[in-house]
Order: C-alpha cells, then sequence, then structure tokens
C-alpha cells in the first residue's frame, strides 16, 4: 500500500479536485466563454492548496478530449451543447483527474446517465487481481444498455508521481488488456460514450495543440528558448501545461517565438484536440481510483 503522506497527498487532490468539479458544473452556462470557464478552474484549484495538474478541459459535443483555451480565446458555450469538463489537481505531484459532462440539452441526458452508469459500474469492479480488459467489459455492457457506442480507443490510465499517464490503461471496450490491477495502483478511471450510429473512435486535429508536456533538453542556441524551457521544467516538470500559464515569462512576441522554437526542437511536446471520427456527440466521467486490499478508494467523489 502507499506510504502514508503520499496517501494524503493523493486524498487531498483528490478533495480539491472534487470540489471545484461541482463549482464548474455550476458556471457552464450557454455563452459563457470557455476561457473563463479554464481560468476559474484552474484558480479554484490553487485557490484551494492545490496546483492545477494539467490544464482545465472544456470539450464541447464531439470533441472528446485536450480542447483547453488558448490565449485570447474567443470561443463561448454554444445554446443546447454537451459539455465535458475534465481537470485535475495535484499535490506535491500526486495527482487526482476528474470529469463530468454538463448538458444544456433536455434530449442529450441519457448520455450523462450512461456515461456516468459506466464509470459507477467500472469503479465497483477494480480491486487486485482482475483484469484490466474485465473492466473495459464492465463498461462496455453499461454503455450499450442504455443504447450508446463506446469510445473504444480511448481509455483510462494508470498514473504516478509527476505522471499522468503511465503503465497500465483501462480500457473502455471488451477485448483488449490483460494485464491485471495490484493493489497501491493508481488510475484515472474515464468512459466515454457516443451515440450508437458513431465510429466510436477518435481521432486528432493537428490543427489544434493548446496542451503541451516537457519532452526533451536540447542545446538551443537562444538565451530566451533555454530561460523558457527552465521555467517549463521548474514548473511543471513531466505534467501537462498551457502556453496562458507562460504569459509574464516573457514579452509576448519573445514568448510565442521562443515557445514555437521549442516546439521545432522537439523540447516540448503537444496534445492534438481529439474529435469523434463521424462528427458525433461524445459524453464523459472520470474518477481516480487507490487501489486497495479490498477494492478501491475514490478520491474524486
Amino acid at each position: 500500500m502507499l506510504a502514508e503522506d503520499t496517501l494524503e497527498a493523493y486524498l487531498k487532490a483528490g478533495r480539491i479536485a472534487s470540489e471545484v468539479r461541482g463549482e464548474a458544473r455550476r458556471i457552464v452556462q450557454e455563452g459563457v466563454p470557455l476561457i473563463d470557464i479554464c481560468s476559474r478552474v484552474e484558480e479554484s484549484i490553487r485557490s484551494k492548496g492545490g496546483r492545477p495538474a494539467f490544464p482545465c478541459n472544456v470539450d464541447v459535443n464531439e470533441i472528446a478530449a485536450h480542447y483547453s483555451s488558448p490565449i485570447g480565446d474567443v470561443e463561448r458555450v454554444p445554446s443546447a451543447a454537451l459539455v465535458k469538463i475534465d481537470l485535475g489537481a495535484q499535490v506535491d505531484g500526486y495527482v487526482a483527474d476528474t470529469a463530468t459532462t454538463v448538458s444544456l440539452n433536455p434530449a442529450l441526458e441519457a448520455m450523462v446517465r450512461g456515461v456516468e452508469e459506466a464509470l459507477s459500474r467500472a469503479v465497483a469492479n477494480i480491486r487486485p487481481g482482475v483484469k484490466t480488459g474485465d473492466i473495459g467489459g464492465v463498461v462496455e455492457k453499461a454503455i450499450q444498455g442504455y443504447g450508446f457506442r463506446p469510445i473504444s480507443n480511448l481509455s483510462g490510465h494508470q498514473m504516478t508521481r509527476y505522471v499522468l499517464h503511465t503503465g497500465k490503461s483501462i480500457p473502455n471496450v471488451s477485448g483488449m488488456g490483460f494485464e491485471r490491477v495490484s493493489e497501491g495502483d493508481v488510475y484515472a478511471v474515464e468512459p466515454f460514450l457516443t451515440n450508437r450510429e458513431a465510429r466510436g473512435r477518435v481521432v486528432s486535429d493537428e490543427r489544434k495543440v493548446f496542451i503541451h508536456r516537457f519532452h526533451k533538453e536540447k542545446r538551443l542556441r537562444s538565451p530566451l528558448c533555454k530561460e523558457l524551457l527552465s521555467v517549463i521544467r521548474s514548473e511543471f516538470r513531466s505534467l501537462p501545461f498551457s502556453k496562458r500559464w507562460l504569459v509574464g515569462v516573457l514579452p509576448p512576441e519573445e514568448l510565442d517565438e521562443a515557445f514555437e522554437e521549442l516546439v521545432r526542437e522537439k523540447c516540448v511536446v503537444g496534445y492534438p484536440v481529439l474529435v469523434e471520427e463521424t462528427g458525433q456527440t461524445v459524453a464523459q466521467a472520470e474518477h481516480t481510483v487507490i487501489v486497495t486490499k479490498d477494492g478501491c478508494v475514490v478520491t474524486t467523489r
């Protein structure tokens, strides 16, 4: 099992993330700027004694993941939308990752109920020794029971200190995943569903990359690039970050130029926005769990 101080950090991060998730649900309304949601979520995490583990995602309709407002974003919540809020808090590098879906269209409420039921059943089946693929089968069955289709190429993920995606994955479909869950593992469990007639897969929109992480050191000629990369490494380590968080490190034009060079040199790498392949609406729900001797503890409930 985890050391006492490690467990307490995970639990504190989970409490913060849970509180902020509730706040986020209340601020999702038609016409609200997406950048306001991102900023308010991230600032609330900081005000409660944590730090954002990654930029707040505000994923609307067919966007499944990785939309976090860039600098100067003018996008707003559209009418009758299905909005996913995916947020993370970290305490000393120990992460709580959670997500919720807000429906502004009564006709889409069944998608929210279906994905939440899938998450609940997945969590109930996590215990030492169970195969990750068996959990995926539970998720798929729950989603199909509501008349929807799981997103087959998205999955939950194991987490360790300062690392958001590592080790084992928890699929959202059967027939994938043959590793076994172990006591002390920490997972973000996150079902995604879409309409039955959809392809049920996501594809990358390479034109839209708003989240990055440190990838590698490289000999850089520009002092500004060296300074910016040093800040990124010290502030975020290997966790994802937003360019919005670097405003003020360098003057705007110098920031743009230095950041673009870091991307070209692959010192930092990006997470493209992910959209459902056939343009169908997607719903998501997510909790972080710590596997215990007899089951699991949900840190973000």
